[in-house]
């Protein structure tokens, strides 16, 4: 069955990743972490998926660009140095609130492997989005010496009314990230907060 040019299957953690594996850059600059994909099937990084896409539309966004296919917008992903990783690769949006914040909790082991083979330091820029990812996983990565970039600041979910709020949000600590990065590498103590 076809909804929205999404499959309507989940697919298991280890797909989800093979897919993103193929898109992510040599030197990442910046991870950007989501929810988890969702239940519909659509997956940021299936390349045949729509680009009408609520967070890959937002994203192109954010990079200045419309493209055709999604192809050609994960490819210009990677060259900017750009990953998208999920809190859990379980889909959780048709779950109620707790349970969806049991999921990231319970597969917060998961996402730090996850982030540990992606970037060789802590220092990498990353960047949460939606309200309970914030809540939910800031504490937790910035107790493990991640570099949180929007500490304390909410970046809501591009959808549901709140695409206005994403690109603001967004916008401003993505500012601060390109600040950061013109600058050369922090130090240990030279974090953006």
């Amino acid at each position: 069955m076809i909804r929205a040019g999404c499959l309507i299957m989940a697919k298991k953690r280890d797909e989800y990743l093979s897919l993103r594996r193929l898109y992510e850059p040599d030197s990442i600059k910046l991870i950007i972490i989501a929810e988890s994909p969702p239940a519909s099937g659509c997956y940021f990084y299936d390349p045949k998926g729509d680009v009408t896409e609520p967070l890959f539309t937002a994203l192109m966004k954010q990079l200045n660009l419309s493209p055709d296919t999604k192809e050609s917008g994960l490819r210009a992903f990677q060259r900017r140095g750009w990953v998208l990783a999920d809190a859990t690769y379980e889909p959780v949006n048709a779950l109620n609130d707790s349970e969806r914040d049991k999921a990231i909790v319970r597969d917060y082991p998961l996402l730090c492997s996850d982030l540990e083979r992606l970037i060789s330091d802590h220092l990498t820029p990353l960047i949460l989005i939606k309200a309970n990812v914030c809540r939910v996983l800031e504490p937790k990565l910035v107790d493990d010496g991640f570099n949180v970039i929007n500490r304390d600041h909410v970046i809501y979910f591009p959808s549901t009314g709140r695409q206005i709020d994403f690109h603001r949000q967004f916008g401003a600590v993505l500012k601060a990230v390109e600040e950061l990065l013109d600058k050369g590498p922090p130090g240990k103590h030279d974090r953006v907060h």
